[in-house]
């Protein structure tokens, strides 16, 4: 499931990101193309205030990044994406804890995640998830569990 996020909303819920920070926007979208390659999925970030002449959707592998000019906003940006998607809405998860984008991703049929949970998500260690629900650990067994395992699959008397 694809995902559309508002990036200024986004980045100061980010551990290491600050809007303070010249490439605060180049920061958040590697961290997304991290988050893409982990998940198999896509994500188209926003964000508002594009400088003249910046304005534009940009590639970055799996990220698309939508620098919206200074007369609009990425909330208003993210709605109309939201509207053109029609139908289509209803695959995509929108990130942000603006009430006016989540109240449009909900009229179109989106999920609707906010900044803080998504960050925790971007956040998280990049583990292998089976691994780290505790699955597919190796364990540890004692000489007793051992001998045990041994006597079961080669009998009593043929344990090595």
């Amino acid at each position: 499931m694809p995902w559309m996020i508002d990036g200024h909303n986004l980045i100061p819920h980010v551990a290491g990101l600050s809007l303070s920070d010249p490439d605060d926007e180049m920061r958040l979208v590697e961290r997304l193309q991290q988050f893409c390659a982990r998940r198999n999925t896509r994500v188209e970030v926003y964000f508002d205030r594009a400088a003249a002449g910046q304005a534009g959707r940009r590639g970055f592998g799996a990220v698309v990044a939508v620098f919206v000019p200074a007369d609009r906003t990425a909330d208003q940006a993210i709605t109309a994406r939201l509207r053109a998607l029609g139908r289509a809405a209803r695959q995509w998860t929108v990130v942000s804890s603006d009430r006016e984008v989540q109240r449009a991703a909900r009229w179109a049929q989106a999920r609707v995640v906010s900044a803080a949970e998504f960050a925790r998500r971007l956040n998280a260690p990049a583990t292998d998830t089976a691994a780290s629900a505790g699955e597919n650990k190796p364990e540890h067994l004692s000489e007793a569990e051992i001998e045990a395992w041994l006597r079961l699959f080669w009998g009593e008397n043929d344990a090595p």
